[in-house]
């Protein structure tokens, strides 16, 4: 019984460890991009298991063995950057903040939430020089109306879909814009912010489409997105922060083809996960809302902000500006197979039929 037990555990283990290499774009394939550390811990009571009650003499209990520790050690070896085990990736500041610098804190709100007072207690506590909001609603913009007045800065686009978005900065704006990219119902924002230095940068706020049941059945039209962006950062040879709810875990393909063709860095490479969903699950969490800057950015802080009723958690960061830093760190470079990745799926994305208004 136990076996039995232990071969049923073992098989959906190695499925699911299958079904994340797999290329896939399935909604229910590409579900196995995210719970990493789960099928982790699952595959590592299952080997206990087999190596404590089974006969490994006999051939099916080895061949199952050793598949289940080849998956253990390839679910591992996917999440180990972004453990304290691994280099970082994005240098640490020398020296304390100054007129380049800024803070971002980014939050997807939960738009049926209707519980604000922590989300604004840690507004008011850290006072960061940008707020990005998602899943905002009217009933989200008129509770931060409480704390907008220290914002001059400000982008308004609350929707009733679970796509709205509010942006909210003490830095001045630069040509800022509320784009839909794919979607004429999924904004996505562009803006300049112009550093207490003077010198500006270019700001990104996503929250693609997620690939599930009632949202859209594969994974495309969030990845095109991500490659659009990433090709804009990329051509323009942009000073770029890109931030936000991209319904995709750091360590996933889609994410790691994004930061190559940007050649954006990950805060979160070397210092840890920062998982910030499912607030409410403390065994169902991962990293959902990122952000990526390019390498002449260096981070003083990163940090994961206390629930307040949402399923997700807020992140705040706090990076400089430092061009000097980008002839001492590495970015991700593409190849041609991301290129010719990249440009299947914005031709594919491109031929669906369009929207219904």
């Amino acid at each position: 019984m136990v076996t039995a037990l232990l071969y049923l555990l073992g098989l959906i283990g190695v499925a699911l460890t299958l079904g994340s290499l797999s290329r896939h774009e399935a909604w229910w394939v590409r579900a196995c991009d995210f719970p990493r550390l789960q099928i982790a811990l699952l595959l590592v009571v299952v080997v206990a298991g087999l190596l404590a009650t089974a006969d490994l003499s006999a051939p099916g209990n080895q061949l199952l063995t050793l598949a289940v520790a080849l998956c253990l050690a390839w679910q591992l070896a996917v999440v180990l950057p972004y453990t304290r085990l691994w280099p970082v990736e994005l240098l640490a500041a020398a020296g304390p903040p100054g007129e380049r610098t800024l803070s971002l804190l980014i939050v997807n709100v939960l738009m049926s939430n209707r519980a604000a007072d922590g989300l604004l207690a840690s507004i008011r506590a850290h006072a960061p020089d940008v707020v990005l909001a998602l899943e905002a609603d009217d009933w989200w913009q008129a509770r931060l109306a409480e704390v907008a007045g220290d914002y001059p800065g400000q982008v308004a686009h609350p929707l009733g879909n679970t796509y709205g978005m509010l942006c909210y900065s003490k830095l001045e704006l630069i040509e800022p814009e509320v784009r839909f990219l794919l979607k004429p119902d999924i904004p996505s924002l562009r803006t300049g912010l112009r550093l207490r230095s003077g010198e500006h940068v270019t700001f990104y706020g996503l929250h693609p489409e997620p690939p599930a049941p009632d949202e859209a059945d594969t994974s495309l039209p969030r990845d095109a997105e991500l490659v659009l962006v990433a090709r804009e950062v990329a051509d323009g040879g942009l000073s770029a922060i890109v931030a936000g709810d991209l319904n995709d875990v750091a360590w996933s393909h889609t994410s790691r083809l994004f930061r190559r063709i940007s050649r954006m860095l990950d805060p979160r490479i070397g210092r840890g996960m920062f998982n910030s969903f499912h607030a409410r699950y403390r065994f169902l969490r991962w990293p959902l809302d990122h952000v990526f800057v390019s390498d002449d950015f260096v981070l003083h802080a990163i940090r994961r902000l206390p629930a307040f009723g949402s399923d997700h958690f807020p992140i705040l960061i706090t990076v400089s500006y430092a061009p000097r830093a980008a002839a001492k760190q590495e970015a991700p470079e593409p190849d041609a197979a991301d290129h010719a990745e990249a440009d299947d799926k914005l031709e594919r994305v491109a031929a669906q039929p369009a929207p219904a208004p």
